[in-house]
């Protein structure tokens, strides 16, 4: 039995997309803020063990998988964006540059053994011109993503180069989560 401690419908989406389908979905309500000079790798295993720590008490004897998704540039992590505001601050921010985005997979197999894995990414998006930047605002995808864009989506067409797992910026780093779910498996 898989259970998935999140509420993103991408990490379902994208386990469903390798066959994989959680017999239930239980998201934690964890704390998301980052401690002071807290380290993207870190923050982001840091919130997948959190996630794990909350969810995997409740379901006993189940595969338990939990992640998190953090965009960073430099030491700097983009959170989640809720407002078109911090949407704008973000796109300008990773107009031109690369950025990195850092997927913390924790698990625990039904005996109750912890893995975890960090998997990181390079994104360069293209220098975007304001009229791109509002009319992305406009659609909406920004909301609630980590660095205020969906890469499945419009934000497609700022990406020039990505090096690493294309998952891992949709949210889940499939590649290596069915690895780590197959270890986990009796």
């Amino acid at each position: 039995m898989l259970v998935l401690a999140s509420a993103s419908p991408r990490r379902l989406d994208l386990l469903r997309q390798i066959g994989l389908e959680p017999a239930a979905i239980d998201p934690a309500d964890t704390d998301e803020t980052p401690a002071a000079a807290e380290a993207p790798r870190a923050y982001a295993l840091r919130m997948a063990m959190a996630k794990l720590a909350v969810v995997a008490p409740r379901h006993p004897g189940a595969t338990v998988l939990a992640a998190d998704s953090v965009v960073a540039l430099g030491r700097r992590i983009l959170l989640k964006a809720e407002t078109e505001a911090e949407a704008r601050r973000c796109l300008a921010l990773l107009s031109g540059r690369r950025h990195r985005v850092l997927g913390g997979v924790a698990v625990r197999s039904a005996a109750g053994k912890v893995s975890t894995r960090l998997v990181e990414t390079v994104v360069r998006f293209k220098r975007l011109e304001p009229s791109e930047v509002e009319s992305y605002i406009r659609s909406g995808e920004w909301q609630g993503k980590a660095g205020g864009y969906a890469i499945q989506g419009r934000a497609a067409a700022f990406v020039p180069f990505l090096s690493g797992s294309y998952s891992n910026v949709v949210g889940l780093p499939l590649f290596e989560t069915a690895a780590m779910l197959r270890a986990a498996s009796p």
